[in-house]
């Protein structure tokens, strides 16, 4: 029970402090999912194609990952198994699914770390920075009292891991369409294998006071969303290689102004239009994986091809 203990001096810290650190540790997080995960569309739109893709297949397959892993160990959230434990304002709120691993620790490490390795050797101020921002997003989530350590660090340490690979397979395969095609089949395969694993494996179904503690129905939800990006992600590249062949027009000075509207597209789509549309007619578990699936086939196909076509028409 250290991690408890643990958790539970570091809310001593905030009751003792009159919670003045509650809200930047909740922006920190909030910046992790809410607007980190939008980079690599820039990126891919008007920044470097070659790492775009590298910062969205990092990330699409991290929140695969983690949701397996969350969906297999089934672990409790903090407050769940200790009523001591009092989560910081609307963390409680806004911390979905099972707690191991830590999804927001796992996707901030897709973002800033892959933007570590980029820029590394570039802008050494910008890859500590990112480093800074890892190591507070990871404390954050212990701080607000949603994650215990191993959750941190298992979210860490599966994204490390996924950041090596992806840029090992990158650089093996650059270039080699038919590798690359190979390689999208079996990511569909594998999420036609997550979606059944998901679905139909048993999951704890503990009942307190006739009332069950998790609703694993709901805890499905964020993997639904994972494997939807995915797919959209793999359509979407086949498409973009195959057909698109989307290269940026550097120097357009119409570029900005696209990616600015690409990002107040995919933005309201993600947080107001989705919900209200594919969301409520479909459900949480294919509402949530239709919206995602489009969301990322506009993101690598069709707001690339639109921007192709606008930029040649000037």
């Amino acid at each position: 029970m250290f991690d408890i203990q643990y958790l539970l001096w570091l809310q001593e810290i905030r009751n003792a402090t009159g919670g003045i650190f509650d809200e930047f540790f909740n922006g920190i997080s909030k910046i992790a999912v809410d607007i980190m995960p939008f980079l690599p569309f820039i990126i891919f739109w008007c920044v470097d194609k070659k790492w775009g893709y590298r910062f969205l297949t990092t990330l699409g397959v991290g929140e695969l990952v983690n949701g397996v892993i969350k969906l297999t160990v089934c672990a409790y959230r903090p407050w769940i198994r200790s009523e001591l434990i009092e989560p910081a304002g609307d963390s409680k709120v806004a911390a979905t699914g099972y707690s191991f691993p830590s999804g927001h620790t796992m996707s901030a490490t897709c973002t800033y770390g892959t933007t570590f390795a980029w820029q590394r050797k570039k802008r050494t101020y910008l890859a500590v920075i990112c480093a800074v921002m890892i190591a507070l997003t990871g404390f954050s989530r212990n701080f607000l009292g949603v994650h215990t350590p191993q959750d941190v660090i298992v979210g860490f340490t599966e994204a490390v891991i996924i950041i090596c690979i992806v840029g090992a397979v990158q650089k093996k395969i650059d270039g080699n369409d038919k590798i690359l095609d190979i390689l999208s089949i079996v990511g569909v395969i594998a999420v036609i294998g997550v979606l059944i694993y998901i679905t139909q494996k048993p999951y704890p179904m503990d009942y307190v006071d006739g009332e069950l503690l998790v609703n694993p129905q709901k805890m499905m939800n964020d993997s639904f969303k994972a494997c939807g990006a995915f797919t959209g992600f793999l359509v979407g590249s086949f498409i973009e290689r195959h057909y698109i062949k989307y290269e940026i027009p550097t120097g357009s000075k119409n570029l900005p102004v696209l990616a600015f509207v690409g990002f107040l597209i995919t933005f309201s789509w993600k947080e107001y239009i989705a919900p209200a549309t594919v969301g409520a007619a479909l459900g949480g578990h294919w509402g949530n994986f239709v919206a995602r699936c489009i969301l990322w086939l506009f993101v690598v196909a069709i707001w690339p091809m639109f921007i192709k076509k606008e930029c040649q028409r000037v």
